[in-house]
């Protein structure tokens, strides 16, 4: 049977929710981040151990009566909320109905008992399994758990997107202590002023170390200090400390230690319950977590062998569910439809194919692909998610949501990405597509500058199909209209709502409904062909481009240089 993967889920949307932008919301406006952040993990996890045997545990009282009992001050600091008794900030406690909707319709089993917290169901479960246990926690008072004869490891988020694998044999190494048992000993004596454990004054982690591997437990070190020895690290003044601090030490040793007999009501043979595919569209629905929730069920379906009816339903659902992200434009006659009168020959008259991408960074000959996507509709969707080959920035993250971990666990290659991406290009300048993207020229100077770094045998320039650009079609249409002109200020413009800006798909369907706007709005450039159009654009990005420049050197920046260079700089 695969091993059994153990969430640590509190700690994990904790994590996610401070680490994920709060820019990124559902339709009530409410962030997502969390529930982004947990379903990546799990499906990250999915993959990494070819396991769908998953189970998120819950904190159903993360200050248990009989901790407290013992230690008033269990936790008592996190306290934000006295009446309520809770830590939970407001805007991840709305994400965590969310989160196990979801989880729940994936048949990830949901495992919470009264007055216990996610720790004591973890080691319930570790106790009880009959496969290997992978305890998935940043919280490193379960490393406790650790045990070599139960195979019980735990899997560790660390810097840059890494994950760190802690097995008993890495304890000695890791922290200088042979088992879970003694860690525990070593924690009780170093404390946690996060969870209120005050530990033993001036007692670090190296030092406890030290004294349990010279006496073996903190019985023997106590008993050590009672006899006045002072020998193997314990000096009169620590001895005095352990012996003022042994009460303490006891109660701390108690509320860490894990219940292993909680009633979960779960049978771990017959993990995962099933994954209810209805159930996860409806969990899904309105909130703005569509790509996270493919990637998860996509995970799910591999490891159970359903691999062609999952790269079938990713397919789908990625371009059915953008209307989470993204509305059709708010205008008396479909958006589908062409202007009445542009011409059989006219642009608007092709077949029109929004394009985007989110990069590493802002400089077209650095950034790096991250995803992409080519919409024709909001039910023809088509998107890549690479692996840049190098770290997305925090700035990078911060606006598109992606991190190095999630690209490099779930990204193709960056050159199998871009080859792809490059075939689509050519397929669409066959067909005699028009591509649309709101300040393309950024995005067409990425992909310029990635066919040079990794198919330098492809001409790009002799590929690309007729480009609409929505910026510079907007401005010449409306030149005098005060404001910024991103995607999200020119979507408003024109009525469309973008609600997942910096996706993708939803930035290609939101260009793709502003060209179509554009189009309804002036007759005269719905009427250009294709070639027209393209000749028409590179003419008023140079003439932008140049009112720009002297309207800058007029301001005082006598060296100002604007480029004009249009598709690509």
């Amino acid at each position: 049977m695969k091993p059994l993967v153990l969430l640590d889920t509190p700690a994990l949307y904790y994590r996610a929710f401070y680490s994920v932008p709060d820019s990124i919301v559902n339709a009530d406006g409410h962030p997502v981040n969390a529930v982004r952040g947990v379903l990546d993990t799990v499906a990250q996890m999915v993959r990494r151990f070819d396991t769908d045997r998953v189970i998120a545990t819950m904190d159903a009282d993360w200050r248990p009566a009989f901790r407290t009992a013992i230690m008033p001050e269990y936790k008592a600091a996190r306290v934000k909320d006295e009446e309520a008794g809770t830590e939970i900030p407001p805007e991840l406690a709305v994400q965590l109905p969310i989160m196990n909707r979801v989880l729940s319709a994936a048949g990830i089993p949901i495992a919470e008992v009264a007055g216990t917290e996610a720790d004591d169901v973890i080691a319930t479960m570790a106790a009880q399994s009959t496969t290997p246990v992978i305890i998935v926690s940043p919280d490193r008072d379960l490393l406790a758990l650790l045990d070599s004869s139960a195979d019980v490891s735990v899997l560790r988020p660390r810097k840059g997107g890494e994950w760190e694998a802690l097995t008993q044999a890495g304890l000695p190494n890791a922290y200088g202590v042979p088992d879970g048992t003694r860690y525990r000993e070593l924690a009780a004596l170093r404390g946690d002023p996060s969870d209120g454990l005050p530990g033993a004054p001036g007692i670090g982690e190296k030092t406890a170390a030290t004294l349990l591997e010279n006496f073996g437990s903190i019985e023997s070190i106590i008993k050590a200090a009672k006899a006045g020895v002072k020998t193997g690290g314990l000096s009169p003044k620590r001895a005095a400390t352990i012996i003022e601090v042994e009460e303490t030490l006891h109660k701390t040793l108690e509320v860490m230690r894990c219940l292993t007999d909680v009633d979960h009501g779960i049978d771990l043979d017959s993990v995962p319950n099933g994954l209810d595919r209805a159930a996860v569209e409806d969990a899904a629905d309105g909130q703005n977590i569509r790509r996270s929730v493919d990637n998860l069920t996509s995970a799910l379906e591999s490891v159970s062998g359903a691999d062609a009816a999952a790269a079938s339903h990713v397919a789908a659902s990625q371009a059915a569910a953008q209307s989470d992200a993204v509305a059709q434009p708010k205008s008396p006659e479909s958006a589908e439809s062409a202007p009445r009168s542009a011409g059989a020959d006219s642009w608007v008259q092709s077949r029109l194919v929004g394009f985007d991408l989110e990069t590493t960074g802002v400089e077209p000959a650095t950034a790096r692909i991250v995803t992409a996507a080519f919409v024709d509709s909001p039910a023809q969707v088509r998107t890549w998610l690479a692996d840049p080959g190098i770290e997305i920035p925090e700035s990078a993250r911060a606006v598109h949501g992606i991190t190095t971990e999630f690209a490099r666990a779930n990204g193709s290659a960056a050159a199998q990405v871009v080859s792809e991406l490059c075939a689509e290009f050519a397929a669409l300048r066959e067909e005699g597509a028009v591509v649309v993207g709101h300040n393309v020229v950024y995005d067409l100077s990425v992909m310029a500058a990635e066919v040079a770094r990794h198919r330098p045998d492809i001409d790009f320039a002799s590929i690309i199909p007729t480009i609409v650009d929505t910026f510079v079609v907007d401005k010449q249409i409306d030149p005098y209209r005060r404001g910024k002109r991103t995607l999200i200020e020119t979507a408003k413009t024109y009525r469309i709502e973008l609600l997942d800006a910096h996706d993708a798909a939803a930035d290609a369907l939101a260009a793709l409904d502003i060209s179509r706007a554009l189009a309804e709005k002036s007759t005269e450039i719905s009427a250009l062909s294709n070639d027209e159009i393209m000749a028409a654009q590179a003419d008023w990005k140079r003439s932008q481009a140049a009112g720009l420049q002297a309207w800058l050197r007029k301001k005082g920046n006598a060296e100002a240089v604007v480029d004009g260079s249009w598709p690509m700089s």
